[in-house]
């Protein structure tokens, strides 16, 4: 079994029309064993910019504090938040200096530009970016969630129909993981707002 496994997880991004929508599982397992229901994988960096990690659940927690400290400090120092490319090129790089021990994550980074234009990327455990125009995936079940979005997306969807994509997609992937599941988490973020949605799921 790998290291990436062994807590199970899932999660994805999707742009839509100057909005996107990040959207992760809430089960935290050790291996088929289920220990909590309602574990955070979407991190908060700004109004504008979200954090999903999947992963070694203890990596993904230690890895979210050192970016929050990264952040904090650059607020300071530059009075005004980080844009989306240049915290993917400081994820990317925090992972790179950890390559020979490197924390068991796979993030996905989501957010909105100076001119509203969405910006998703993920990036393997030593950094190595993957820029997408459509969705990125992340964790146990991105193989199924790859068919699901693959089979779904549209450009230039609506906020509402995005919400409902990208839920559609990340409901219908776990159902197919026994690692991941248990209700989900999704984020819908536009220039003017931010929506939260509790996805409720199979409970087995």
């Amino acid at each position: 079994m790998s290291i990436f496994e062994y807590n199970g997880s899932a999660v994805v991004a999707m742009v839509g029309k100057n909005c996107f929508a990040i959207a992760s599982d809430r089960r935290l397992g050790v291996q088929l064993q289920t220990v909590a229901t309602d574990f955070q994988k979407i991190h908060r960096i700004h109004d504008r910019l979200f954090l999903g990690l999947a992963g070694l659940a203890t990596d993904c927690q230690t890895l979210y504090q050192r970016l929050v400290f990264r952040h904090k400090l650059y607020q300071l120092r530059e009075e005004r938040d980080m844009k989306p490319e240049t915290f993917a090129s400081l994820v990317s790089a925090i992972l790179y200096e950890k390559r020979f021990g490197p924390y068991f994550c796979q993030p996905v980074i989501a957010g909105l530009g100076d001119d509203d234009k969405p910006f998703i990327c993920t990036m393997d455990s030593i950094g190595a970016k993957e820029l997408a125009k459509d969705f990125v995936v992340a964790g146990t079940a991105s193989e199924s969630l790859y068919g699901a979005c693959e089979a779904m997306f549209k450009e230039d969807l609506e906020p509402d129909e995005l919400c409902e994509t990208v839920s559609q997609a990340l409901l219908s992937s776990v159902d197919r993981d026994c690692l991941s599941g248990w209700g989900g988490h999704v984020y819908l973020v536009t220039a003017t707002e931010l929506k939260e949605v509790v996805l409720k799921g199979r409970m087995d």
